[in-house]
């Protein structure tokens, strides 16, 4: 066993009653790759924010080189010797690379700024990573994958012991990948530290060591990479018994009745380079489709390109048999689509506007800004709305933010069935709502379903994509690994397809 370089004991943290992180522990060694995995809520960024002073923590104690710390600010954390590489590559484009590792470091002479020290401390750092270019030319002018170099080499430059890298591979292709692994490996075999923190299995076992997995604020358990099979990895991320095969007759027997229906949405290899591989799938009139995977498998993104939310690269849709360009929302929306986001509070509601001008928002749209939609019609739309999906509120005119998470939902939902949409897509349409209106919403689903409309649901949770879903296609690191439906369906059989090597 190498050397402990930190150890994390206890460490909690809560932010206005949500528990982020509950007695969790972390150790890291010296030499060694560690990923820290878990599903979004897992509590892997408040664990690097606190351990880089970003926040202070409740209780707990952390310890570097036996040593123990408190940082209370990420430049706090970086004289320690803990330093962070961000998804976000946070280079300034217009300042030479030099300029961006010595930023806030420059060496002076006489009051000014030492170019040739600078540039000379900068050729040092970028060889330390076996780097050769330029450091006087400006940053923008080399590939994204050089850039997460210089990230990492001004990272390095201030005596690093420890290096986190926070999805550092999500903007590279394959060959750059390969490149940051030869780093990350020669930085280990040099007795640095790192935490990798990625939503990719297969980067996992091919760059680490060990696995810590957090989940909902607690610790899993510690892991040796080797010792930790896939399906294993996947079950205790998911928090669900691998075994586990639950079948609901029901649902088998809508699937039958859905197998030989004509399909409403086609796709053939729908694509976004950068985004989600090539795919193919369909949706029939009645039928409920599910998407599952993992975070920062593609589900989001396919959801998006179906929406016209973003442009494809590759691939065609079709919608009952007909070409769709689907360019863009309000394309969608004119050919029946409604699309529902993850991000109720971003993408969702208006906090500051009623019940009802949040209801009818979709539909005013449609209509243009010069043809108003009636003010009876819009009080009819949300009385409607309000007693056939049951939500809770004083009236109408009562602003949406005074709603609970839940009915908030059903406002969004009823959004887009004002519109009658053919297809709905309901990205993570039960998320942060509580157990009763959860049901509610999948009971909805259900009459959606069986009033003839046709559904893409995605939700993190397998056992709700389970009992909602007549067939799933199953997402693994942006590409399409297989499709389940009928009696194969299972919460099992979805983790050993997430988990497969093919």
């Amino acid at each position: 066993m190498s050397e402990v370089l930190l150890q994390m004991r206890g460490v909690s943290k809560g932010f206005r009653g949500v528990q982020a992180l509950q007695k969790v522990d972390f150790t890291l060694r010296a030499g060694e790759i560690h990923a820290l995995m878990g599903e979004n809520g897992a509590g892997k960024s408040t664990l690097i924010k606190v351990l880089t002073g970003v926040h202070p923590r409740d209780s707990g104690e952390i310890f570097l080189l036996g040593k123990k710390i408190s940082p209370q600010s990420p430049r706090e954390a970086e004289e320690t010797g803990i330093s962070t590489v961000y998804q976000e590559i946070n280079l300034i484009p217009e300042l030479s690379v030099a300029e961006n590792i010595m930023i806030g470091r420059q060496p002076r002479r006489l009051g000014m700024i030492d170019w040739k020290a600078l540039n000379s401390r900068a050729r040092g750092a970028l060889k330390r990573l076996d780097l050769d270019i330029d450091p006087s030319r400006p940053v923008s002018s080399y590939s994204l994958a050089i850039q997460q170099m210089v990230s990492i080499a001004r990272a390095l430059d201030v005596n690093a012991k420890m290096l986190i890298l926070d999805e550092p591979t999500s903007s590279l292709d394959e060959k750059e990948v390969a490149e940051l692994f030869k780093l990350m490996r020669n930085l280990r075999d040099k007795g640095l530290g790192l935490v990798f923190v990625t939503h990719f299995l297969d980067q996992v076992y091919a760059v680490t060591d060990r696995i810590t997995v957090l989940r909902n604020g607690e610790l899993v358990g510690e892991y040796p990479t080797a010792e930790l099979p896939k399906l294993d990895l996947v079950a205790r991320m998911l928090g669900r018994d691998p075994v586990a095969a639950e079948h609901t007759p029901e649902r088998i027997a809508a699937a039958a009745g859905t197998s030989a229906a004509k399909p409403l949405l086609k796709v053939r290899q729908l694509g976004r380079k950068g985004a989600i591989e090539p795919l193919d799938f369909e949706i029939a009139r009645g039928e409920v489709v599910g998407l599952a995977g993992l975070l920062g498998s593609g589900r989001t993104e396919t959801a998006r390109l179906i929406a016209g939310a973003d442009r494809r690269t590759s691939g065609s849709i079709e919608i009952d048999g007909h070409p769709a360009a689907l360019s863009s929302p309000a394309a969608a929306i004119n050919l029946g689509i409604a699309f529902l986001s993850e991000d109720r509070k971003k993408e969702g509601i208006i906090p500051t506007l009623s019940v009802r001008e949040n209801l009818i928002l979709a539909m005013q749209a449609k209509r243009g800004v010069l043809r108003q939609l009636p003010a009876r019609k819009q009080e009819e739309l949300a009385a409607h709305y309000i007693k056939a999906l049951r939500i809770k509120t004083p009236s109408a005119e009562t602003p949406i933010q005074n709603l609970s998470g839940g009915n908030q939902q059903k406002v969004l939902l009823a959004r887009w069935l004002c519109l009658q949409p053919k297809l709905i897509i309901l990205d993570e349409p039960t998320r942060g709502i509580d157990v009763g209106a959860k049901a509610e919403i999948e009971k909805l689903v259900e009459s959606l379903r069986q009033e003839g409309m046709a559904v893409l649901f995605i939700s993190s949770e397998l056992e709700e994509v389970v009992r909602t879903s007549q067939r799933v296609v199953v997402l693994r690191d942006h590409r399409k690994v297989g499709e389940l439906g009928g009696p194969e369906l299972s919460e099992h059989q979805i983790m050993k397809m997430i988990a497969s090597h093919e």
